[in-house]
């Protein structure tokens, strides 16, 4: 390109003279003006490459935190539907308030699955067939403990009957406790059972007896040597046996 621009250059300087002043200055001017257009052109064009990369990037971007939300939600999914099945499947192990916590916990998540929903509300039937359960049997066992009570208050009050009828001088008064104590019993004839030698289960007996002779037995010698080691009741709360043991 240079050397052909020389010889244009000689070849007007020889036949027209004029035009070597002017001409050279045109045709740089031109060359200057089509190298800015094609600058301008390259430079646009790596400003739409760039904001072609960068929408794709931000696009590439979006997505890849989608997938990540989409992991992370099917995830805690999962964990749920086992911690609820955990809560349905338990035979006693955890207690009513762990189970709880366990289901408010995952209603919190807000998760929104059918399965998740449906598990929810199997588990929440379990904890309430658990805590009925408990309470029928705390109930019961209240009901044992104040049973208890009252066969000690009245084991206490044979006993004391017991104590009145062998250290009472008077005769009247001694057959008088021994009418009343007859009133725990279902009968006069109620066995009583002494046991003389005890070994883990195993008992020896003492010749058996009847509450009314025994009674009469302790009014006889003035003393009371044995204590009640248990009693049976009938279903109107009266004695039907009873076992004593040396005090």
């Amino acid at each position: 390109m240079p050397v052909l621009f020389e010889r244009t250059h000689d070849f007007l300087a020889k036949f027209e003279p004029e035009l070597i002043i002017n001409k050279p200055l045109k045709f740089y001017n031109m060359q200057k003006t089509i190298k800015s257009g094609l600058m301008i052109q390259v430079f646009f064009l790596m400003l739409a490459g760039m904001i072609a990369v960068g929408f794709s990037g931000c696009k590439s971007q979006k997505k890849l935190a989608a997938e990540k939300a989409a992991a992370e939600r099917l995830e805690m999914i999962e964990k749920a539907k086992k911690n609820l099945q955990m809560v349905i499947d338990d035979q006693g192990n955890m207690s009513v308030s762990d189970k709880e916590d366990i289901v408010s916990e995952v209603k919190g998540m807000n998760l929104e699955d059918p399965e998740v929903d449906a598990l929810i509300a199997e588990a929440e039937k379990a904890i309430a067939r658990q805590r009925s359960e408990e309470q029928r049997i705390r109930a019961e066992q209240q009901r044992q403990e104040q049973e208890r009570k009252d066969q000690e208050m009245k084991y206490q009050k044979i006993e004391d009957y017991f104590d009145a009828i062998a250290n009472d001088r008077s005769m009247q008064m001694a057959d008088t406790h021994i009418n009343d104590a007859l009133r725990f019993f279902a009968s006069p004839d109620v066995p009583v059972l002494i046991i003389i030698y005890m070994e883990g289960n195993m008992k020896d007996y003492d010749k058996p007896t009847t509450i009314k002779k025994y009674l009469e037995y302790i009014k006889d010698q003035g003393k009371n040597l044995n204590e009640i080691y248990n009693v049976v009741f009938d279903k109107n709360g009266k004695i039907t046996e009873i076992e004593l043991i040396k005090k």
